[in-house]
């Protein structure tokens, strides 16, 4: 791991600030440092061979007058004197300066320890070079000491002929230990310059890196979803200028994505609250996204619908499915099942791909809504439309009927013809019942029948319902009951409208009730808010398979035996919108060969009123 940190440093800006810096102080010191030490290399060694050769050129002078003049001299005075010469005036520290005659044989030299070297000959080139008249002459050599030394020669003149030699052989080991003393002081130099660098570079790399970091860490915060980040700025420079750009990039990011998520948020209620049901798949058939109403028109959890192929869902062809999903099918109808439902229910799909650039489908937006109320309403309208017309067929083609034959000559006949007209004049009031039934359901539905509520005393109105039938149930031998609770306070109904259920009730109780039979009208208490009025008869009954359809217009359970008795069918659908209208509900429980009862209940008391009491 400490491995690890140390090889990522060094794949820092940080790191690579620092490095480059100290790279370019080195090249720099060491471009400057080979320049100088070059140069000045050349020119210590430039001044040391010119002084030698100035030393070398005077000498000679000085050895040529000496050996000149000394032709009169003794050779041994002519050999002091030139040791003299050569050990006093020009004594060079660490230097050995020799003499030669003509013949390059060594006259003296100014080492002690090279005392055998007199009278020997001198056979370096430089020497030989020099008594062949050439004064440019100097070699470097190292000795058998392994010292390095500069050698200078020259010719000695006199009177425009050779007569010797002057020979130098400087060490140059003080010119070199000057050199490697100034190196050392350029080393040090570097290293002290190397080490400044590399913390002036920590310094000014971290006052670079420092922001970025900030930048970055910040960065990776809002990447985490944390949009509260502003990146303090410390300059104009392109730190700077990069920190305000983040700032700003932050503040329209946040912008953004806020209002992304209040877009997000309304599509989701949308969604959530739409009346339709929505099922969006991917491109390959599969849900990926349901709202709430379709699970609950598919009857199952969103859970257990996202994942599966819409087709399969919904049972349907795959090349149907394929065809909707595609957009050539817009809509269909389809009857399913739904899980945990005894009845099927009807639902309309409108499917709608959905193309994106380049990529063509890349899923289907499905819209379900349930149409099972709506296809009932058309089937129930279509088949009130075919009662209607059938009701009005009937008596309009026995007018008819009877109308022609009174026209073929029945009227010439008193009876026949009287009796004709007693049928006309029946078939006439009950197309009248019919169509005024039909009139009155129709300001039912339009909420045009307004209802005049007044307080009603309910014994009152039910004793008159009773005597209002008396007649035909003395004639039936049927035996009427009434049964109010006491107690029960005055109502707030429209009388005109509840006497019309009241009729409509009883009237059907006594049609359909036997000789001898009883019919009990009863009003009680159903809570301490409804009151319950209830006509029981002790007729033929209803079968269990027609209660839930007794409510519906034109209904009839025998129907030919209803029409005879002069029912229009609407009797009991005209009872229940007036029972509606009055904000009650009405109720039908039948045994056959046993009874019916009718019961429908009614608000004791208006919205936010108080109970209206009897008044005595």
């Amino acid at each position: 791991m400490g491995r690890f940190s140390r090889f990522s440093f060094f794949r820092t800006i940080q790191a690579k600030l620092i490095i480059i810096y100290v790279l370019l102080i080195l090249i720099a010191m060491q471009l400057i440092g080979v320049y100088f030490v070059s140069a000045m290399k050349n020119s210590l060694t430039s001044n040391f061979t010119e002084d030698l050769q100035a030393r070398a050129e005077m000498l000679s002078v000085l050895v040529g007058e000496t050996m000149a003049g000394g032709e009169a001299e003794a050779g041994e005075d002519k050999t002091e004197n030139l040791r003299v010469l050569v050990n006093n005036l020009f004594n060079i520290n660490g230097a050995e300066i020799q003499v030669l005659d003509a013949s390059g044989k060594v006259l003296t030299t100014s080492l002690s320890s090279h005392s055998d070297y007199v009278g020997r000959k001198n056979t370096q080139t430089v020497v030989s070079r020099a008594l062949q008249g050439i004064r440019d002459n100097e070699e470097y050599i190292v000795d058998e000491d392994n010292v390095r030394k500069k050698v200078v020669a020259k010719p000695v003149l006199s009177g425009g002929k050779i007569i010797g030699a002057v020979y130098i052989a400087a060490s140059m080991n003080e010119l070199y230990a000057t050199m490697e003393g100034i190196n050392k002081i350029f080393i040090s130099g570097i290293l002290i310059a190397l080490v400044l660098t590399a913390v002036l570079g920590v310094i000014l790399s971290h006052t670079i890196t420092q922001p970025i970091k900030e930048v970055t860490r910040r960065a990776t915060a809002v990447a985490e979803g944390n949009f509260d980040q502003q990146t303090p700025v410390f300059g104009t420079d392109e730190i700077g200028q990069l920190s305000r750009a983040f700032n700003y990039m932050t503040s329209r990011l946040r912008d953004a994505l806020s209002q992304n998520e209040e877009e997000k948020e309304k599509l989701t209620s949308i969604l959530t609250n739409m009346s339709d049901g929505v099922v969006a798949t991917d491109e390959y058939g599969k849900v990926i996204l349901v709202n709430r109403r379709a699970s609950s028109i598919l009857g199952m959890r969103p859970a257990d619908i996202e994942g599966r192929h819409f087709a399969v869902l919904l049972g349907i062809d795959p090349e149907d499915a394929e065809a909707l999903a595609s957009g050539f099918t817009g809509s269909t109808l389809l009857q399913i099942a739904p899980a945990g439902q005894e009845d099927p229910v009807v639902i309309r799909m409108t499917f709608t791909p959905v193309h994106r650039r380049e990529l063509g489908i890349t899923g289907t937006i499905a819209v379900l809504q349930d149409v099972t109320e709506q296809e009932e309403l058309e089937a129930s309208r279509r088949e009130f439309v075919a009662n209607v017309s059938h009701e009005l067929r009937t008596p309009l083609t026995t007018i008819k009927s009877y109308a022609e034959a009174l026209d073929d000559g029945a009227l010439e006949d008193p009876q026949l013809a009287g009796r004709f007209v007693g049928v006309i004049q029946n078939e006439t009031e009950r197309m009248i019942r019919l169509v005024t039934d039909l009139l009155h359901l129709s300001r039912l539905d339009s909420k045009e029948a307004m209802l005049r509520k007044q307080p009603t005393d309910i014994m009152e109105m039910l004793e008159e319902v009773s005597d209002r039938f008396s007649f035909q149930m003395h004639q039936k031998d049927i035996q009427p009951v009434l049964s109010v609770e006491n107690g029960i306070p005055a109502v707030p109904l429209d009388r005109d409208q509840i006497d019309q259920v009241l009729d409509n009730v009883v009237s059907n109780a006594l049609k359909y009730t036997l000789e001898g039979g009883t019919i009990t009208i009863a009003a009680r208490r159903n809570d301490d808010h409804t009151l319950a009025i209830s006509v029981t008869d002790t007729g033929m009954g209803i079968p269990q398979r027609d209660l839930d359809r007794i409510f519906e217009r034109f209904y009839r359970v025998d129907k030919a035996r209803s029409r005879s008795m002069g029912g229009t069918g609407l009797g009991l659908s005209i009872a229940r919108e007036i029972v509606k209208a009055h904000d009650g509900n009405i109720s039908l429980e039948s045994e056959v060969d046993v009874g019916t009862t009718v019961t429908f209940t009614l608000p004791m008391r208006e919205e936010g009123g108080e109970h209206l009491e009897r008044a005595d």
